[in-house]
């Protein structure tokens, strides 16, 4: 392995993306001259990375070793996990193995990037036996807030390796697919070498509550409302959707759906045989109109107060067919993500103060989370008894109360591990160490550049945003050395024009000045004039007003040589 110190008697695993953080999931097991990727994820950006659309991490380690990929293996169909796939793709072309929901979702993304006749599918499930020459893997059924997922545990010459994906033990879950801990169980008997579990929720000290359980406080809110219901949730929560449209069914109301990823999941959901919902229960918007307020439900995407999703639209009145009416009861079925909670209190503002009544927040009982609390790890450190330990899918504080839930769970403190990704542990059948770090960082992407943004345009949006822009518009005639009109300044987001006119005539002089000395210059060019109007220009600027916006020139050349 190159730069690893990992010998030949060892496994070494890995995350490229996942810790540290919640997104991003990659792991890899590698063991000589195999290794087998669990995961591809992406990590939606922080409110500093102004407009990047989201994250994935730097695969450049994993194009280096291409040839020793064998797979690339997926626990479930949330993006922080596949989200990443189609770029992974782009730059090195594996087998991919998946559950039916998570392929379905799978095939969408690498349809939109125009690879899906290029990529080799294999659609497995929790009874899958992968075989390669030295490795194999199995899978063991797990619950989560979508179906089919699955851990994974990965047989290596020197012992089991397991990673759990996201997981709760759901013992009545609404998919009927309940958590096989026979499976589990029987793994740890046989002996776990290393166990790689989620750490989403090591911070509650709970058992997260059933998926049921959510199903009685949402049917309890039905039998109340009078009007009409519009229910937010994830359009990936396959099990609170069908919660919603069966308690819609059951009471006689039509079903309306709006946003281009719940179309998508009713209809994935509908083939798959998560939701039974006939023909004739869904309604367009023209029919909505007509029927007869209680008889009717809105599904739509945005309970995280995205911008652009259906449910921000309507409660901006910017939505094309539907607007809010008074009696109207909006359903929020999930919790803000961390960074979206202003987002989702502007929604929930601008819908009340339309007429709506806002159903939303831990106290009505309408959202569980798709992750196990510290109940629920100790099991899974209880059924997997593994030799060592190493926290994934977290920030580093879950991390490390995880390995403090380990320890109480007969792990010892020196046996587990919490890593950063590109770290690399090697394991033998009875050592861990730590074996040396490759480079994975952050990649960012922005519509549909790849990493074309790095800091350098982070910072100029960071600074339009704080500091504004200032341009300044000229022609000039390089080559008889004169300025045939302006210069002109504007200046956006950085002082408000019509209060600054001395200012801005003072910077207009002094730009003019400028001009026509760095044009006096035998080797004069557009770019060296250029250069010495932002010069001058900041400098002046900052004397004045103590700030640093963006200068832009624009220089009309005319009758240059």
């Amino acid at each position: 392995m190159k730069k690893l110190n990992v010998k030949n008697n060892e496994a070494a695993i890995y995350g490229v993306g996942g810790l540290g953080e919640i997104g991003k999931n990659t792991y890899g097991v590698q063991f000589q001259d195999e290794i087998i990727l669990i995961d591809a994820g992406i990590k939606f950006p922080e409110d500093d990375l102004l407009g990047v659309d989201y994250v994935i991490p730097d695969y450049k380690y994993l194009v280096d070793n291409k040839d020793k990929i064998k797979a690339l293996v997926i626990t479930h169909g949330h993006e922080d996990h596949i989200g990443g796939v189609p770029y992974l793709m782009k730059v090195l072309n594996v087998p991919i193995y998946a559950g039916p929901l998570a392929m379905a979702l799978i095939k969408n993304k690498l349809e939109e990037h125009g690879l899906l006749n290029s990529v080799e599918l294999h659609e497995i499930n929790d009874k899958s036996v992968l075989k390669f020459r030295k490795t194999k893997v199995s899978f063991f059924r797990t619950t989560h807030s979508i179906p089919d997922t699955v851990g994974i545990a990965v047989h290596t010459p020197v012992g089991v390796i397991v990673e759990t994906g996201d997981y709760k033990f759901d013992l009545t879950p609404v998919t009927n697919q309940p958590p096989d801990l026979q499976e589990m169980a029987r793994l740890g008997a046989e002996g776990v070498l290393c166990l790689m579990s989620d750490s989403t929720n090591a911070e509650k000290p709970v058992w997260t509550k059933s998926e049921k359980w959510v199903g009685n406080s949402i049917s309890h809110i039905f039998d109340q409302v009078k009007d009409r219901i519009i229910f937010a949730t994830f359009a990936s929560n396959i099990s609170r959707i069908k919660t919603a449209c069966d308690n819609a069914l059951a009471r006689g109301r039509k079903i309306a759906v709006f946003g281009r990823s719940m179309d998508a999941a009713i209809v994935n959901g509908r083939e798959l045989g998560y939701l039974d919902i006939p023909d004739d229960a869904f309604v367009d918007a023209n029919q909505l109109q007509s029927l007869p307020a209680n008889k009717t439900m809105i599904l739509c995407t945005g309970s995280q107060g995205e911008p652009m999703a259906a449910l921000s639209r309507i409660a901006n009145g910017t939505h094309r067919q539907i607007s809010i009416q008074p009696g109207d009861t909006v359903i929020f079925s999930s919790n803000p993500i961390p960074g979206n909670t202003t987002s989702v209190n502007d929604v929930i503002n601008k819908l009340e103060e339309a007429g709506a009544n806002v159903i939303h927040g831990k106290v009505n009982n309408i959202h569980t989370s798709g992750h196990g609390g510290q109940e629920e790890q100790k099991l899974m450190l209880r059924l997997m008894k593994p030799k060592f330990f190493m926290p994934i899918h977290g920030e580093y504080r879950m991390l490390k109360i995880h390995t403090e839930l380990a320890e109480q769970c007969g792990v010892p403190l020196d046996h587990s591990f919490i890593m950063q990704n590109g770290d690399v542990l090697a394991l033998s059948k009875d050592t861990a160490r730590l074996a040396g770090h490759f480079q994975a960082g952050d990649v960012y992407i922005d519509g549909s550049g790849i990493g074309d943004i790095g800091s350098i345009v982070l910072r100029d949006r960071q600074l339009l945003s704080e500091e504004g822009i200032v341009v300044v518009v000229a022609t000039i005639n390089l080559h008889n050395q004169e300025i045939q009109s302006g210069p002109d300044i504007l200046s956006r987001g950085f002082v408000y024009m019509r209060e600054s006119g001395e200012l801005l005539d003072e910077g207009r002089k002094r730009v003019f000045r400028t001009i026509r000395k760095a044009m006096h210059n035998k080797k004069a060019t557009e770019t060296s004039i250029r250069n010495a109007v932002i010069d001058d220009l900041q400098e002046f600027l900052y004397d004045k007003t103590e700030r640093h916006p963006m200068i832009l020139p624009m220089l009309i050349m005319n009758g240059s040589h």
